[in-house]
């Protein structure tokens, strides 16, 4: 099985300098069996940059294209409505018991004119079959309402793990858009219950953005005897962040012994592009 593994691609005034085709072009030239996009699709969560977005990723030649919010898509209290009219109109996790919720700007107010979905929080699960098995993906909303900041609620993990519970799957992975083993000027602030949860449901894999800056860090719990080894990807939205973080992943033959990371780096000089590839073995 092979994953194609996309960020922050902030379509608006900070997206991609470079031209879409000659992008699209490159991402399409991997075989890829699953497409993970680890949120900040837009820069301001305004409607014609998650329609962009949109159009952007049914680009991608992949029958299996999975994405998240980050926190720039949640910059608009129609953030939810949009993401699932442009990006997603995906089956959203409703927490179990709704008053145990503590996360700021969960809910808006029933009676906010122009809203469909009050929830904010977009949480859900996609089972996906590749060669006879099946990858469960869990898409953990690791953002606030008008913040930068990430905060996961406690309800809406608790009724996560009982939907994983109920799943039958091969392997699962888990994306959220801030990392959980490091940090920037923005970080998580609960990160510590999102790795109970990655241990209490044996995730050994976990895909992230946010910080455009690449990590491959592996984590051992000693004394629960659990691993798990965070991808944080970097960016494509070229015109604000150095050339360096512009790039995507690749992993090929995923989860198993021969496992490559290859790092695809975009260099934009003037209106010029080109690609950097640099491989790192996994065995």
């Amino acid at each position: 099985m092979n994953i194609l593994h996309i960020s922050d691609m902030h379509f608006g005034p900070r997206h991609w300098l470079g031209k879409n085709k000659v992008l699209l072009d490159k991402l399409n030239s991997y075989a890829t069996d699953i497409v993970i996009n680890t949120g900040d699709n837009t820069t301001d969560a305004l409607e014609n940059e998650f329609r962009a977005a949109g159009d952007f990723l049914k680009s991608i030649d992949c029958q299996h294209i999975v994405s998240i919010p980050g926190n720039h898509d949640k910059r608009n209290m129609q953030s939810a409505d949009y993401f699932r009219q442009y990006i997603d109109d995906t089956e959203v996790i409703r927490p179990l018991i709704r008053e145990n919720c503590r996360k700021k700007n969960i809910f808006l107010d029933e009676h906010t004119n122009g809203i469909k979905e009050h929830l904010t929080d977009i949480n859900f699960l996609k089972n996906i079959t590749i060669n006879d098995e099946s990858i469960l993906v869990v898409c953990l909303d690791s953002n606030s309402l008008y913040e930068d900041n990430g905060f996961v609620d406690k309800e809406m993990l608790r009724t996560l793990s009982l939907a994983i519970s109920k799943e039958s799957y091969d392997k699962i992975i888990l994306l959220n858009h801030h990392s959980i083993l490091d940090t920037d000027s923005d970080p998580l602030f609960n990160s510590q219950k999102v790795v109970e949860f990655v241990r209490e449901n044996n995730i050994e894999h976990v895909f992230c953005g946010h910080t455009h800056h690449l990590s491959i860090m592996r984590s051992t719990d000693l004394y629960h005897k659990h691993s798990f080894t965070q991808y944080k990807n970097g960016s494509l939205s070229s015109c604000n962040t150095p050339n360096d973080t512009n790039m995507f992943l690749y992993y090929k033959n995923f989860g198993t012994e021969l496992m490559e990371i290859h790092v695809i780096r975009a260099i934009v000089e003037n209106e010029s592009i080109s690609f950097e590839e640099e491989i790192i073995t996994c065995y």
